[in-house]
């Protein structure tokens, strides 16, 4: 295994490693078609490697279709300024981010050059913006070869080592988890009988998150959920114990921003006011995951203006499969979730071979 530590390393301006610089050609969502598969437009965060949405490739939206390969620089955003993202694809970009451009990325490189370029991102804030003459001034921790240039060959080795390492042992996990998760014949969805079911029915804890400032967060490990619908609902990790709700092995639902982004939570997480945990005891995370698909469908009903009250979530429905009795399925929903992931186990690891 390659070794950081092994590697002289050097302070090398930014600048001086890119062919050109230039910003996202972006104006706005205002003028673009979102679809689901598309070009992946670009914003000032560094979540979900900066793709905000995907657009439709259309007659407006080429004019700003950028090349990939290529690093972007964050230059605002709350919690993002500072920190660059690796473009491989072709996209579409606000002007909040500036773009490199060098001989030398590729896929591996450009992973590298992120891990130690964010390592300066603490300079930043969203008061603190990162310009073009910010950015000439900013240096980054390489390693280097005998005569002093950046070692990208090292570079690309030491990514290519780590990307390996990390799949060996995802699929190694793939393994032992695809053998624990049994697939059973059930009857298919459309054969079931469904209902309507009160929220408050199906989960006897309900409750809201706490509201915390972003001036009060203090830096840590534990996640922070809010109102975004990527990653989880994760919107970063802070360390703050007091005047906080911790929540574990519950849903996280959106009640204002993204309303009706739903996932499940496993973890231990401390909520925002923006979420509301809903929570059932008896239920296993692969119940939790169907009903979160179902609860997401409230989405479809409200909108950054009208979010999901205390008031109103006492009188949200979702659609249940049932049993004879007229009582929800959840043995069925268990089973049905355990058969899906045990499809795409089979899948992922028929790929592996």
């Amino acid at each position: 295994m390659l070794k950081l530590s092994d590697r002289e390393w050097e302070a090398i301006p930014i600048v001086k490693l890119f062919d050109r610089l230039e910003a996202g050609k972006g104006k706005g969502l205002n003028h673009l078609i979102q679809v689901k598969i598309g070009v992946p437009y670009i914003g000032a965060t560094n979540r979900n490697n900066g793709v905000m949405c995907y657009v439709e490739d259309n007659a407006i939206s080429h004019k700003m279709i950028q090349d990939g390969n290529c690093i972007g620089f964050i230059k605002n955003g709350d919690g993002s300024a500072g920190y660059a993202i690796y473009k491989q694809e072709p996209f579409i970009s606000t002007s909040d981010v500036i773009y490199g451009y060098a001989n030398w990325l590729n896929l591996f490189t450009g992973l590298f050059f992120v891990a130690a370029q964010d390592m300066i991102e603490e300079k930043y804030s969203h008061g603190y913006k990162r310009n073009q003459q910010h950015l000439r001034g900013d240096k980054v921790m390489l390693p280097i070869t005998s005569d002093g240039k950046p070692d990208y060959k090292f570079m690309e080795d030491y990514a290519r080592e780590l990307e390996k390492k990390k799949i060996d042992a995802y699929f190694k996990y793939l393994k032992k988890k695809a053998i624990e998760i049994e697939y059973r014949d059930i009857p298919a969805l459309s054969d079931k009988k469904w209902k309507d079911f009160f929220l408050i029915d199906i989960f006897p804890k309900i409750k809201r998150g706490k509201r915390l400032k972003n001036e009060d967060h203090i830096a840590g490990i534990t996640p922070y959920a809010s109102s975004s619908a990527l990653n989880n609902g994760i919107d970063g990790f802070i360390g703050n114990e007091l005047k906080v709700r911790k929540y574990k092995n519950c849903l996280s639902l959106a009640n204002s921003g993204s309303v009706g982004a739903c996932f499940y939570e496993p973890f231990e997480f401390i909520a925002s006011d923006h979420v509301t945990h809903l929570q059932n005891d008896n239920f296993s995370m692969y119940t939790y995951l169907f009903v979160a698909t179902m609860t997401r469908r409230l989405s479809e009903k409200y909108n950054f203006n009208r979010e999901i009250s205390d008031t109103r979530i006492s009188r949200e429905k979702i659609l249940l499969p049932i049993r004879d009795g007229g009582a929800p399925d959840y043995g069925y929903m268990d089973q049905f979730m355990k058969n899906l992931i045990a499809v795409k186990y089979k899948q992922y690891l028929e790929y592996h071979k």
